[in-house]
């Protein structure tokens, strides 16, 4: 054998033996939970610890049902700030990093929808949540749709943004798909700069939409993807394509008989929205609504106008009329 096939051998060697001690290194990463906005709060809950934020009347004092903001998956608390302040004016509005993303804890397993729900069923319980509007993006859609399985006395009225009932009306790109790949996901992992994140991010917007320009934070998304660890990224999408594959959402919210209202964005990159919005239409009483030149994330793309159906179906969720949002649609 030649000394250049020799040397080769030995670096192919190496590089095996690093990649494999980088995969058992980022596969065994967890992290403590932290405050990282203002005036939020680490809950001590028995199945991890969960940063927690309200904003708004507190004590139930304005008479007015108090509204909780679940995220979207690989997402934050962060991802309602445009919202909240609309919002809060008159309820009391409970916001929650779910178990391994943002300020929570990031533990090596707790996973699952029907994990996150019962940790944040928990956690609503301690700071006294009941009859709630819950609004849920993404994820946090699946999340909130297994809470009003379980926890109907939390779960007054569900708003699900931008999540089709299963992985049969779209997914994620390709590109992402990649990161979740055994050992080349956790190589990603490590090295990906943050322009590739970024990057990463844009189809959950508008086509060109300015992502730096939604957040207050430029660097947010970035953020928010380093928060995780590379378990939580990898098993968050997992567990939900598991739950939903099971039984789709809006089968489960036949059952769960709680009133209804989904918001799409029109443009939305992932999910075939048309098909999304009329698949939930056959939930009995549900709405739905379309927003206009928003994608994936209209809650960040277009916070006024979601914020307004939001706030009308928690005055009247009976109400058939036409969406108050001319142009974006028709409550059905």
């Amino acid at each position: 054998m030649s000394r250049a096939a020799k040397i080769l051998i030995a670096l192919v060697t190496v590089a095996a033996v690093l990649l494999a001690l980088n995969t058992i290194a980022v596969d065994n990463e967890t992290k403590p939970a932290g405050v990282t906005i203002d005036d939020g709060k680490i809950v001590r809950l028995s199945g991890g610890e969960i940063q927690v934020k309200e904003d708004g009347p507190t004590g139930g004092g304005s008479g007015e049902p108090p509204i909780v903001l679940l995220h979207c998956y690989a997402c934050s608390m962060r991802w309602w700030d445009g919202m909240v302040p609309l919002l809060s004016e008159d309820h009391r509005v409970i916001r929650l990093d779910f178990l391994g993303h943002g300020g929570s804890a990031k533990p090596a397993s707790g996973y699952s929808m029907e994990e996150q729900a019962a940790l944040a069923a928990e956690a609503l319980h301690r700071v006294g949540v009941e009859g709630a509007v819950v609004v849920g993006h993404s994820m946090g859609g699946t999340v909130a749709t297994a809470l009003a399985a379980e926890s109907s006395e939390i779960v007054d009225r569900l708003v699900i943004v931008d999540q089709a009932p299963d992985n049969s009306f779209g997914g994620l790109p390709f590109l992402a798909q990649l990161t979740y790949i055994p050992v080349l996901g956790q190589l990603l992992d490590r090295v990906s700069p943050d322009a590739l994140v970024k990057d990463g991010y844009s189809d959950a917007f508008a086509p060109g939409y300015d992502l730096e320009g939604g957040f207050e934070n430029p660097d947010q998304v970035v953020e928010d993807f380093n928060a995780m660890t590379y378990t939580s990224y990898d098993e968050s999408p997992a567990e939900e394509d598991s739950y939903t594959e099971h039984i789709p959402l809006d089968q489960r919210l036949i059952s769960a008989a709680v009133p209804l209202l989904v918001i799409f964005g029109a443009e939305d990159q992932l999910y075939d929205a048309r098909e999304a919005l009329a698949a939930y239409s056959g939930v009995p009483g549900a709405r739905t609504a379309s927003i206009k030149d928003a994608g994936h994330s209209p809650n960040v793309e277009k916070p006024e106008e979601v914020a307004h159906l939001i706030l009308e179906f928690a005055q009247d969720p009976g109400d058939e009329a036409e969406s108050p949002v001319k142009g974006k649609g028709k409550n059905r």
